[in-house]
């Protein structure tokens, strides 16, 4: 799934490629995706792309007033294409939901796999998207005494509210594992009950391994975004594997849809974590 880091670059390369471009046509795909009809689609044509921005994990396209937002969800992209095909892509059948025409150039939102969660919206306001209106405040901005408030009095694991978007927006499930792995936290740790120390370092990790991936991300153009994440990440993805920092394996916890990854050395004293079937460390 995009996440900050990602979506912060994709709208970075929006900002230089399409800003002061004309909506010349937006073809819709895939009508489930769209998830508003006031204002229509339509309301994009003829409209100059004055900006691009991110909201959390939503990207905000503003054509002089109405905004394409969408929501990448698990398996979704943004293909940028200099020279884009004319020909409108055929609703239903493969991954394209969504196809913005800019003079030639444009882009494509798709969406691979069979489970079809990506959504956008045309909206006057991006707080008039839901999910957007309920965001916490961008993981970014977050000092550490804000973060401790956030925390405070919390009792689901700490891994479950990084990825909270209402409590901290931008986190997804693989970041929220890097950065717990990077302050040396255990995923399953009770999010209330972190001292002062641990607070710490999780803000400290959260800033450093989100304006790393930032800067990595940035540096590439939106083709290769996928690729310069993997590469970037030490634990999450890499079950089985050496930790880059200790040299143990690193291991998993795997849930109904999806899963997460953790240092057991690094992490948590060197005990494995239960499976989702159990709520402890094993003994």
């Amino acid at each position: 799934m995009p996440e900050l880091p990602e979506v912060e670059a994709l709208a970075q390369h929006l900002r230089d490629h399409a800003v002061g471009r004309t909506v010349a046509r937006v073809d819709v795909a895939s009508m489930s995706a769209l998830k508003t009809a006031d204002p229509p689609f339509t309301a994009l044509h003829g409209r100059e792309v004055t900006g691009a921005t991110r909201h959390g994990k939503y990207l905000d396209l503003d054509c002089d007033g109405i905004h394409l937002v969408c929501h990448l969800a698990r398996a979704g992209w943004l293909r940028w294409s200099d020279k884009l095909a004319a020909t409108p892509p055929k609703p239903g059948r493969g991954p394209i939901a969504l196809r913005v025409h800019l003079g030639g150039v444009g882009f494509d939102l798709t969406e691979a796999g069979t489970q079809k969660s990506l959504a956008a919206w045309i909206v006057e306001d991006p707080q008039q998207v839901p999910g957007i209106a309920k965001l916490g405040p961008d993981a970014l901005d977050v000092d550490a005494q804000r973060l401790a408030a956030l925390l405070d009095g919390r009792t689901e694991r700490i891994k479950t509210v990084l990825a909270e978007q209402s409590t901290i927006a931008g986190i997804g499930n693989a970041y929220s594992d890097e950065i717990l792995h990077a302050a040396k936290l255990s995923p399953f740790a009770t999010a209330g009950r972190l001292d002062e120390a641990a607070v710490a370092r999780l803000h400290d990790s959260v800033q450093e391994i989100l304006r790393d991936a930032v800067e990595r991300s940035l540096s590439q153009d939106a083709a290769r975004l996928k690729a310069e994440k993997r590469s970037g990440l030490r634990v999450h993805g890499r079950t089985g594997l050496p930790c880059p920092v200790c040299g143990d394996t690193v291991r998993e916890v795997s849930f109904a849809d999806r899963s997460m990854q953790y240092c057991p050395t690094c992490q948590t004293g060197g005990k494995q974590l239960a499976d989702r079937r159990m709520s402890r460390l094993l003994k």
